[in-house]
């Protein structure tokens, strides 16, 4: 009999599940259930396709259900609610009574925008960022008010700012930190990315919650800091939560981030032992850090797809692991771009290490070599160790390629004086400078620990 494996959602992580499944054994049967209508998108591209840098929804869906069926022999059941699992007899429930046997089952749901509980949350003109349906009423709903209100300044919410204010809109985002961003980068680094969206007219009021959303019929006002600020459209990017439903009715253990602890072959616990044949990926499990022993979140589309991969192997009956996560990212706002990996200040004292910090300023491009930009970078090592834990940087350019190569340095455990010595980086005039700005950072960061013994 051919091998049943049922995936639940149709995210990267359960679609890669999916497709992985399928290059590992050709012969099995593979169903995914998702309640989404949509399927095969990045959630950050809707934000593009509501500000028409690309042209319309249909771009952002890479594949659809029809193109699995017929490509990949994959069944798509889209708008199709799983009610339940039963771990014991191993059947899936949808929600219209019916059910499926599985083998194998990837359990992959993702996360759920998390939507303060405050008064007026439900009036028209409130939205989240995260489906294409709600892309397409956003869209729609933008051109009939002047001014809208975002609610977090984390790197979603700072992109639907910057989209927004580039379609005409005031816009004012509220955020209950200090700094935008906040936790992934230090204060230093996030004054220059709030710097540069002031700069483009958007607003910040910080350090202020919000508490009410005000209106009749739809939204009129939103409330922060006692003081109420007029919009007619608030939006929602205050954090994805893990999508915790099914793993609660299976009885799946939850670690202390919210979120369903795995183990290195992405399989789930239950009544402390690990469930054989189910498989976790994406952004409802937590990860091991690379940086430090310590449990972290990494909801990334890049992680979510690396873990998809590992869960569809095992659920194909292979074999294949999960390393520990440092989770890199990067954004463009506006004309500038920022990126981190591993461990910020923030979080290298929530694990309780001592830090030491090394950054340094320079430009994207040789000094004399017309169209450079200004780029700054920020790493962060251990105080005793001098082992890099992680990095930051903001630039008009070309950061991507220097974040990947920090990720690469802290995952091989490389110390600050061994990155000085040993990580040469390439030179030409119109991508760099001869000594690239992180490798003045590393010089300087390893200056100071010197000067520490």
């Amino acid at each position: 009999m051919p091998r049943k494996i049922v995936v639940i959602g149709a995210g990267g992580a359960g679609l890669t599940a999916a497709s992985t499944a399928r290059e590992h054994n050709p012969e099995a049967k593979i169903d995914v259930f998702t309640e989404d209508e949509y399927i095969a998108y990045s959630p950050c591209a809707v934000i593009y396709a509501i500000e028409g840098v690309i042209e319309d929804f249909d771009s952002i869906i890479m594949h659809t259900p029809e193109y699995y069926g017929k490509k990949r022999n994959i069944s798509v059941h889209t708008k199709t609610k799983v009610a339940s699992v039963d771990v014991d007899k191993k059947i899936v429930n949808v929600a219209d009574g019916t059910s499926m046997p599985y083998d194998a089952l990837v359990l992959a749901t993702g996360g759920r925008m998390f939507v303060p509980p405050i008064e007026g949350v439900k009036l028209p003109g409130v939205y989240t960022i995260k489906h294409v349906a709600e892309g397409k009423a956003m869209k729609a709903a933008l051109k009939k008010t002047d001014c809208v209100v975002i609610v977090g300044a984390g790197v979603i919410g700072l992109m639907m700012a910057v989209a927004v204010r580039n379609l005409g809109k005031k816009v004012t985002v509220l955020e209950r930190y200090p700094n935008v961003i906040p936790r992934i980068i230090d204060e230093d680094m996030s004054a220059i990315v709030q710097k540069h969206c002031e700069g483009l007219g958007i607003k910040f009021v910080m350090g202020t919650p919000i508490t009410a959303i005000k209106g009749k019929e739809k939204v009129e006002s939103a409330v922060a800091g006692g003081k109420e600020y007029p919009c007619g459209m608030v939006i929602m990017a205050t954090g994805v939560r893990a999508n915790l439903e099914l793993p609660n009715q299976m009885g799946l253990e939850i670690g202390q981030l919210g979120a369903v602890r795995a183990s290195t072959t992405l399989q789930p616990y239950r009544n402390d032992h690990l469930v054989s044949d189910i498989y976790v990926a994406g952004d409802m499990i937590m990860c091991e850090s690379a940086a430090t022993p310590g449990p972290i979140m990494s909801q990334l589309g890049s992680t979510a797809v690396r873990q998809g991969r590992v869960a569809g192997i095992n659920a194909a009956g292979g074999y294949a692991t999960y390393p520990a996560a440092l989770s890199p990212w990067v954004t463009y706002l506006g004309e500038i771009q920022a990126a981190g990996t591993g461990l910020s200040k923030g979080l290298a004292e929530y694990f309780g290490l001592s830090i030491v910090e090394g950054k340094a300023v320079g430009l994207t491009r040789a000094r004399y070599y017309p169209g450079g930009k200004e780029i700054t970078a920020k790493i962060i090592a251990d105080k005793e160790t001098h082992r890099i834990l992680g990095a930051q940087l903001v630039g008009g350019e070309e950061v991507t390629g220097r974040i990947n190569w920090m990720t690469g340095a802290i995952l091989n455990n490389v110390t600050v004086e061994e990155f000085v010595t040993s990580y040469e980086n390439a030179y030409c005039p119109p991508t760099s400078m001869v000594k690239d700005v992180v490798n003045q950072a590393a010089e300087v960061l390893m200056a100071k620990l010197n000067g520490s013994k």
